[in-house]
């Protein structure tokens, strides 16, 4: 459920996405394949939600040269605290950006993989300037 809304602000920016489940530790080798072929099929961005250990984001920053957005996911006792610090507490080298844990993690995800093609999309720019110019607005409403 918490990816859902990192799935339907991708949608309110009109992005196209895939969705793949894949483990770190589960599915090693898919993962890694899976990682090293992004660029060829014309990925930009990655966003990876994990939970637990959540070594996914992480394996799959070791795998290509393309941004990784990791979304800790609370599927332990811990709340997903462990998640995040699997998530932010990579080595140098290997960047993840790591968002806050569950629902704003995910949205917040896809709004910085929209920021991030907004570089070389000027209806995607122009879109986010929307987006922020309503957040403002109601925000002020709301007072």
């Amino acid at each position: 459920p918490v990816m859902k809304d990192c799935l339907k602000t991708l949608d309110k920016f009109a992005i196209s996405y895939e969705v793949k489940v894949l483990s770190a530790h589960r599915m090693p080798e898919a993962t890694a394949s899976y990682a090293r072929d992004l660029r060829q099929r014309g990925i930009k961005v990655v966003i990876a939600g994990a939970g637990g250990a959540a070594h996914l984001p992480g394996v799959i920053a070791a795998h290509t040269i393309l941004p990784v957005i990791g979304i800790p996911l609370a599927s332990s006792s811990l709340q997903g605290i462990d998640a995040l610090y699997s998530i932010v507490q990579m080595p140098g080298g290997v960047p993840v950006a790591s968002m806050g844990i569950g629902g704003a993690g995910a949205k917040n995800a896809a709004i910085l993989a929209a920021e991030i093609l907004s570089l070389s999309s000027s209806d995607l720019e122009e879109k986010l300037k929307q987006y922020k110019a309503h957040l403002a607005q109601s925000r002020a409403d709301s007072v």
